[in-house]
Formats: structure tokens, sequence, C-alpha cells
């Protein structure tokens, strides 16, 4: 079953879900999330996943575009992915090794539970606004700025 839902659900489900206006909001929140610390996010939508990763967890194909989008590529090990997949209703974070010594899992676990919470209502953009923001006070608790803050990765969110 969850192999046909993979296969037969559409790219546009993720803009439904997060259509251009939406998208627009997160980058800015991201923009201005990132001039209160000195980490670096990454936000990803699938509607569904491909092939290859059918077979494994959703974790592994967060960890899989972490690393194939460079967020582990950050001078400070910064870096923070909050991966949404739609076919499945997941969502994971994964953390640089910088920002894993400080935070530790259960609490981006939590953020990704509120987010699934506020997704199962609809709420996608009222959803994805608050984990960014909740990102935020982690980041800027755990990284914050020390001058320079350069962006070292894009804002603008990726649709898969």
């Amino acid at each position: 079953m969850r192999l046909l839902k993979h296969l037969l659900t559409p790219h546009w489900l993720a803009l439904r879900a997060f259509p251009p206006a939406t998208l627009k909001q997160i980058e800015a929140a991201i923009k201005a999330s990132e001039r209160q610390h000195d980490g670096e996010l990454r936000f990803v939508v699938e509607a569904s996943l491909p092939f290859s990763f059918l077979s494994l967890d959703t974790r592994k194909r967060a960890e899989a575009l972490f690393a194939q989008l460079g967020v582990w590529d950050t001078g400070d090990n910064s870096g923070v992915l909050i991966y949404v997949q739609l076919v499945d209703r997941q969502i994971e974070i994964v953390a640089d090794r910088g920002i894993s010594a400080r935070v530790e899992q259960p609490e981006w676990d939590a953020l990704c539970r509120q987010m699934e919470q506020a997704f199962k209502k609809g709420q996608y953009a009222e959803g994805a606004l608050q984990a960014i923001e909740a990102t935020t006070r982690l980041l800027a608790r755990h990284f914050p700025p020390r001058g320079r803050n350069l962006n070292e990765l894009p804002d603008k969110p990726v649709v898969l």
C-alpha cells in the first residue's frame, strides 16, 4: 500500500500544501532567523519518496538530503535540515554535529510532533513558521551570532 501511495502521488501535491506564497513566507522566516544566530537552516518538502528510498524510513531520506544539499558543510557545523515528507506525513529534523552536541534529538523530535499536529489541521504555513521560530530560539541560545554571521546556505525552501 505504501509503495502505491508513493508511486502514484504527483509532485504538485507538495505545491498544494506549500503554495508559492507560503514558500516565500518560509524563506523570509529563514532569512530573519539566521540573523539571530550562527546556524544555517534548510527547509525541504517532498510529496513522495523516490523509489530507491521506499524500503527505508523517512529519517534515512532526510539524512541523504542533508548530505546532498550540503547542510553539513558549514564553517561551524551548525546546519539544520527541516524535512517534510507529505505522503507518510512525517517530519524529520537533522542537525549537524556542532548543534547535536548542544541540542538533544528529543528537542528536535518534539518540534516535529508539533508540526505534524498543525499539518493534520491543514495549517501548513503556521506549522512550518512555528517550527522555524522554535528552531530560531534553540539556535540563538546555543549559537548566538558572533559578528560575521555569513549566509552559507540558500534560504529558499526546496520542493522535491
